[in-house]
């Protein structure tokens, strides 16, 4: 059976990676391809306690008070989810021919632990933590303002999570921009993220063409 392809959407908060995500599979199985949509955090035990913690949920309690997990231990747990993730439904799933489409995977971790920290040289440790991840085949990148994502984010009326900072999502996207730089090898595409969800999406799955073409 051939192997199915691995699709990772990325962005900063309000970028519609979930949107997109939910559309590109939507238009595949009409296609008569199987899918399989995922995202990280996932849902698995890792995930559900990274989920806690960037909703405030789970606090470090010290001298100082309570304060959130360091940004050295949350890309451990990153790390340590993603790899769960990969064994207990990615691999599985391209082994059997699916397309697997995930809402977000270790570029994520790249730039949000390498902003985070304030220091250049922490995405190195990033990559090395994260080298026994298995490559996407493709990695398409939304580009989005931070004014047209506080506004998504906004209308969301979600509390806000642990990253939902204007400041640090303008730094993100001056990161994201570039984020190629930071997966050699990879296939990484840009996309217009601040168009409407049916033109972006339309951008979406002509580049998921593409990649079927290629076989």
């Amino acid at each position: 059976m051939i192997e199915g392809h691995f699709i990772a959407i990325e962005g900063i908060d309000g970028a519609g990676t979930t949107t997109q995500a939910t559309r590109l599979a939507a238009a595949l199985r009409k296609k008569g391809l199987p899918v399989r949509t995922t995202h990280e955090p996932t849902d698995g035990p890792v995930g559900s306690l990274i989920r806690q913690v960037l909703n405030h949920r789970v606090v470090v309690t010290g001298p100082a008070g309570s304060t959130s997990l360091g940004w050295s231990t949350l890309a451990l747990l990153f790390a340590a989810d993603r790899l769960d993730h990969l064994q207990a439904e990615v691999i599985p799933n391209l082994m059997d021919g699916v397309t697997v489409i995930t809402d977000r995977y270790d570029a994520s971790s790249i730039a949000y632990q390498g902003v985070v920290s304030g220091d250049a040289a922490v995405t190195e440790w990033i990559r090395v933590i994260n080298k026994r991840a298995r490559r996407p085949d493709l990695t398409l990148i939304l580009d989005v303002s931070p004014e047209t994502a506080t506004e998504r984010r906004r209308l969301r009326g979600n509390v806000p999570d642990l990253f939902e900072e204007d400041d640090l999502q303008r730094r993100l996207a001056r990161f994201y921009d570039t984020i190629e730089q930071y997966l050699p090898g990879d296939r990484v595409l840009h996309l217009d993220g601040n168009a409407d969800a049916d033109t972006v999406h339309l951008g979406v799955l002509a580049a998921v063409e593409a990649l079927r073409a290629e076989g």
